[in-house]
């Protein structure tokens, strides 16, 4: 172990905070600009209903993604992300294999699971009100 680099912990989650919550507003805000097209897609998919669902992730992406930011109720919203991006690699992305299928998700799966287990950090609105779930 390096221990001098725990010193560092709680930048990390907030780098880590802020590029998840970048990616998720890019890829939710999209699904809320075109929630039809977005639901024809997940129709097709196999979601039923699409409109819900498409709703739901859309919703979760968008304003999880702003929360991840500030760092609010991080641990509840990155559990709703994992259980998202779990149900994505199962039921879509798996069948396209690890390149250019399922990667990109993994990776926001693993790094929600991070932030799941281990909050937002001192720098983040639950690290200020501390409202970090230990």
């Amino acid at each position: 172990m390096l221990q001098p680099l725990f010193a560092f912990s709680d930048y990390s989650l907030l780098i880590l905070r802020m590029a998840l919550g970048i990616i998720l507003i890019a890829h939710g805000f999209p699904k809320l600009k075109d929630l039809h097209g977005t639901a024809a897609w997940f129709a097709k998919a196999g979601f039923r209903p699409a409109t819900f669902w498409t709703f739901v992730v859309a919703l979760i992406e968008f304003f999880g993604g702003i929360a991840f930011l500030v760092g609010f109720f991080t641990q509840i919203i990155a559990l709703l992300i994992v259980v998202q991006f779990i149900v994505a690699i199962l039921k879509v992305k798996l069948v396209k294999g690890l390149v250019d299928g399922y990667e990109f998700d993994l990776l926001i799966l693993t790094a929600a699971l991070l932030l799941a287990t281990m909050g937002g950090g001192v720098y983040s609105a639950d690290g200020y009100w501390g409202w970090i779930l230990y």
